[in-house]
């Protein structure tokens, strides 16, 4: 019987590759193997075209869309047993994203087991949706339906009505010269936010980790314990330095967890940036961080954990016993290194890329500059000598960490405010609560009021002077934003953007330039006034959008060609605000899956995917009233090649035009 069901399979799969062509790249086909009378592997498996190719469900953040497999019924009728595995995939360098992107040629084939939780199902439905592309690429959904008793399939009828039908047909664009959206590989992609970039932020939070009071006094302590050990001192060097290595070596384990997020959600870094209650609740952990760095309270871990790992150390010996001290170091520092740890993990979630690979970076530089002055110092002991006391400075140290963290969690609350339209933060009000905040520091470092675990008074030192006037001229600097004197350049992507503002605006577009925020609105503009159009798909909490508006748009070379020469339509992809009862649809895939679109972002992000593949922001298309493709898509760069590209497409346009 099994040679039987086998021998259709090859044979329904050979006739069904006569039927594969450009408009139906991918034929899929599946295979249910029973491991128990409860346990199940379901196979899936994609025969991709000559030339074509479907992204992997591990491809990098920021790149292409990775395959995306849910299990609507996991959890209810059955639980899933692991992550979903792939075969093999190929990896190219993709110029346009600076990415590795991760993609399969020939065939796919995914497998994932199951346990039935009800003995009485007999199907299983996994619905699965995948970038597939050659020249251009296209959204596809497929949706498998496994049968546990071997009978037929049962599959949902899913209709839409007509209206919603029309109305799907309109977000569709008849768009001419589209394999020009492709090119991209001779666009610079902005690649400042890097992994390099993140990691020197982690090594900047372990320096400053260093200069509190729960890190500080340990390295005399620690480096003279392994110098003087066993009368050796280059075994206590050696040592030292293996502990610094396991000081890193924890830190980078505890983001591990975090590239799970992969198989858990694709999208994660869009829903952490978009989501209103996730981000007040950002805010609040943020501002509980700032009070314990008050001294209204202490963050600890139990204090079982710190003895316990003290005593496996003793007991070990070794190379595991100073594996064992590195991780009592970690538990007993977590007071003053975990609201750190936490400002780290906000400011990674804040910028653009693969959220799990750029923890692990500034984790990992956190974890070098903790590590650092124990290996340095164990080199060379004399140097001990040249470290300032312990004392009331510390204390300082973690005041001014606290303000820091306040104004942190401010952008988390602005988040919420700008998705949900709330008009509670402001642009002014935003940076006049920063204003309060730097005053207060100033007044603190000046020593005009105190927090309860200060010392007793005394003199004033030079450093703290020092950073009294510069917080002092932060905040002249945020005053004179607010007057209009100065353009706040150096903040650009945490403040709100010009236009939601307390006072009325001339545009509320970016830089005070004529926009629409309706895509029909723009085009039929375009055409009354014989302009290209700049296609803007934006968010309210993107920041890699808000500092290409204030940084690139903003500059001589960019700002004209944006006022006199194009018509700018920003669509926000993250909108929240519902759209009417009556712009409200059905919106069917080719699978036959249906999505209600109720809001604004919905539909334009929709939109963005269905007729340009892409589903991340800043995206930007320029295209003729009538549109056709002046040339290649770009996302984040700089100004001399945003404005070259702009060039090239108004040339193009004028051409055409002639």
């Amino acid at each position: 019987m099994k040679h039987i069901i086998v021998l259709k399979l090859l044979i329904l799969s050979s006739l069904s590759l006569f039927s594969q062509d450009d408009d139906n790249p991918v034929l899929w086909t599946q295979q249910l193997n029973k491991l128990s009378d409860t346990e199940y592997e379901l196979v899936m498996k994609g025969a991709i075209a000559d030339e074509w190719y479907v992204y992997s469900q591990f491809t990098p953040e920021g790149g292409s869309l990775p395959s995306i497999f849910d299990y609507p019924k996991a959890g209810i009728d059955y639980e899933l047993i692991g992550k979903t595995t792939e075969s093999k995939t190929d990896t190219k360098y993709v110029a346009a994203f600076d990415l590795e992107e991760e993609f399969f040629l020939k065939e796919a084939i995914f497998k994932q087991k199951i346990k039935l939780l009800d003995p009485a199902v007999r199907q299983i439905d996994v619905n699965l949706e995948y970038q597939v592309c050659k020249e251009v690429c296209m959204m596809r959904m497929y949706d498998f339906n496994f049968v546990l008793d071997g009978g037929a399939a049962t599959v949902a009828n899913k209709t839409v009505d007509a209206r919603s039908m029309a109305m799907t047909e309109a977000l569709k664009l008849d768009l001419s010269n589209t394999a020009l959206l492709e090119k991209g590989n001779s666009i610079k992609v902005d690649t400042s936010n890097g992994l390099w970039e993140i990691f020197i932020m982690g090594v900047l939070g372990g320096l400053i980790a260093l200069l509190t009071p729960c890190v500080f006094p340990m390295i005399p302590l620690t480096v003279s314990f392994f110098t003087k050990q066993s009368g050796n001192r280059s075994k206590g060097i050696a040592n030292a330095i293996l502990y610094g290595l396991f000081i890193v070596l924890i830190y980078v384990l505890l983001s591990l967890p975090f590239h799970l997020f992969d198989t858990v959600d694709s999208q994660i870094l869009n829903t952490i940036a978009t989501n209103i209650w996730l981000n007040i609740a950002f805010f609040l952990i943020f501002v509980f961080f700032a009070f314990s760095f008050f001294g209204y309270y202490e963050l600890t871990l139990p204090s079982s954990w710190a003895n316990k790992m003290d005593a496996a150390s003793t007991k070990a010996g070794g190379v595991i016993g100073i594996f064992f001290m590195a991780v009592t170091l970690a538990i007993v520092s977590f007071s003053c290194t975990g609201p750190i740890l936490g400002g780290l993990l906000g400011s990674t979630i804040l910028e653009e890329g693969d959220m799990a690979n750029n923890l692990t970076a500034g984790m990992a530089g956190f974890g070098v500059a903790l590590a650092f002055p124990f290996a340095l110092f164990a080199l060379f002991p004399a140097w001990l000598n040249s470290l300032p006391k312990s004392g009331g400075w510390m204390t300082t140290v973690k005041v001014v960490l606290g303000f820091l963290e306040l104004a942190l969690a401010l952008k988390f609350l602005s988040n919420s405010d700008l998705v949900a339209h709330w008009g509670i933060l402001k642009r002014e009000v935003f940076i006049g609560i920063w204003i309060l905040l730097f005053v207060l520091l100033t007044l603190y470092l000046f020593g005009v009021f105190r927090f309860p675990h200060d010392g007793p008074r005394q003199k004033l030192s030079a450093g703290r002077k020092i950073t009294g006037l510069v917080s002092a001229a932060f905040s002249i600097y945020l005053i004179l934003g607010v007057a209009k004197v100065t353009d706040l350049k150096l903040l650009s992507g945490f403040p709100p953007p010009q236009f939601y503002s307390i006072f009325e605006q001339e545009s509320d577009c970016p830089l005070g330039i004529d926009c629409y925020k309706d895509f029909e609105e723009g085009v039929a503009f375009a055409k009354k006034v014989n302009k290209p159009i700049l296609l803007d798909f934006t968010g309210w909490a993107c920041v890699n959008c808000r500092k290409m508006e204030e940084n690139v748009w903003s500059e001589p070379n960019v700002f004209p060609f944006l006022k006199e020469d194009f018509v700018l339509i920003s669509l926000y992809t993250d909108d929240r605000a519902t759209l009417d009862i009556e712009d409200q649809f059905d919106f069917q895939f080719d699978s036959g899956r249906v999505k209600t679109i109720e809001t604004i972002g919905q539909k334009w992000g929709t939109f963005q995917s269905l007729n340009f593949n892409s589903a991340s922001q800043p995206y930007y298309v320029l295209m003729s009233p009538d549109l056709e493709i002046l040339n290649s898509a770009i996302q984040s760069t700089d100004a001399e090649t945003y404005s070259n590209w702009l060039a090239e497409g108004l040339s193009t346009f004028r051409s055409s035009s002639d």
